[in-house]
């Protein structure tokens, strides 16, 4: 293999393609990007066995081939080189590879290329399209609430569900639940329901926020699923586990339905939760045409602020988690939000007010008198 490309251009493709390189597998190569070059330009490669991503970019190819690289080590380097021609070429009898621009020259070690796995392909399955915009979006509504904990992997994916119009993302960790619900310009071509990894979707999202694809292609197969948009494609396993029926959380009726402004009540709680530390509760007591919100944490202090809001009916004090409703009120859009509640000890329910189709359920912490 030997090529030579725009080190500003491979720069940008490899920092997206190294993305899906493993930090902590025993095996060497899954740390390692696998470059292949061929009449086309050059494809990059990595895998982590559980997110895999390549990317396509320019560059004048000399000599075919392919090998394996450290990843990191090599996004370090292209990164370090002084100008923007950079050249590559694989010594088979030294197994390194060259890399030099300008004055500077590196020999890279290559890794074993027959460790790297295959990646998925589509093959002949049509793909769901739809606006990339619209489901990046989507993204950014629900991935909060996926679980982080790996010993309950059902909960750590994002629920994704698209036919006819609708596209539908569901995501909860069994503290909060986001449901966002959006409707898309044209109807779609196929249908599609998976249960993705969140880190997926951000890494997707990443990706499009670099990219001008306007469209988003998806292919489901029996445990994969493939993202390809522009020239990058991602592939992922999908987690194992049945999704919880989240249509049973929610309750049918609500006590109190308040509708308040988004902007004034998220800052208040933002100023409010700097004292909510230690695992403190973040209260909201609310009393007639009044909301006070209030933290306090042992041997640092405490902090308590009033809002007028539309509260009638008997006082209630309830206490959430800050982080979880503070993600709440920042996924809602618009001006104005809607709040469900119906005791203290029950969970409350946050909606965008402009019927934008996102509905985030938070559980409450028992509060100490």
């Amino acid at each position: 293999m030997k090529l030579s490309t725009s080190r500003e251009t491979f720069l940008a493709r490899l920092g997206i393609a190294v993305r899906g390189a493993s930090t902590r597998s025993a095996i060497q190569a899954l740390s390692g990007v696998l470059m292949r070059a061929d009449a086309d330009g050059l494809e990059l490669q990595a895998t982590d066995m559980e997110l895999g991503i390549r990317v396509r970019t320019e560059a004048s190819v000399e000599r075919e081939g392919s090998v394996v690289l450290p990843g990191r080590l090599l996004l370090d380097v292209v990164r370090s080189m002084p100008e923007d021609q950079l050249s590559l070429e694989h010594r088979a009898a030294e197994q390194d590879v060259e890399v030099v621009s300008g004055p500077s020259r590196f020999h890279l070690r290559t890794l074993p290329s027959e460790d790297f796995p295959r990646l998925p392909e589509p093959g002949d399955a049509e793909p769901v399209r739809m606006p990339a915009g619209a489901f990046v979006e989507t993204i950014g509504r629900v991935a909060r609430s996926a679980s982080r904990d790996e010993t309950r992997p059902h909960l750590t994916g994002v629920l994704v569900s698209a036919s006819g119009s609708r596209l539908r993302m569901v995501a909860t960790d069994s503290y909060r639940l986001s449901v966002k619900e959006t409707t898309l310009a044209e109807e779609l071509s196929g249908e599609v329901e998976a249960n993705v990894p969140a880190r997926t979707l951000q890494e997707l999202a990443r990706v499009a926020a670099a990219s001008a694809a306007e469209q988003i292609d998806i292919v489901a197969l029996a445990n994969q699923v493939v993202f390809r948009l522009g020239d990058v494609v991602l592939s992922s396993r999908l987690v194992e586990g049945r999704f919880p029926n989240y249509e049973q959380l929610l309750p049918d009726s609500f006590e109190h339905e308040l509708r308040l402004r988004s902007n004034e009540l998220l800052e208040v709680v933002r100023r409010v939760s700097l004292l909510a530390q230690k695992n403190a509760p973040l209260r909201l007591r609310f009393a007639e045409g009044e909301l006070e919100v209030s933290a306090q944490t042992p041997d640092i202090g405490e902090a308590r602020e009033s809002l007028p809001v539309p509260f009638q009916g008997e006082e209630i004090e309830i206490g959430f988690n800050p982080e979880f409703f503070r993600d709440g009120l920042e996924s809602t859009e618009g001006d104005e939000l809607i709040l469900k509640l119906i005791s203290p000890l029950r969970p409350g329910l946050i909606q965008s007010g402009d019927d934008g189709g996102f509905t985030y359920l938070v559980m409450p912490i028992r509060l100490n008198v």
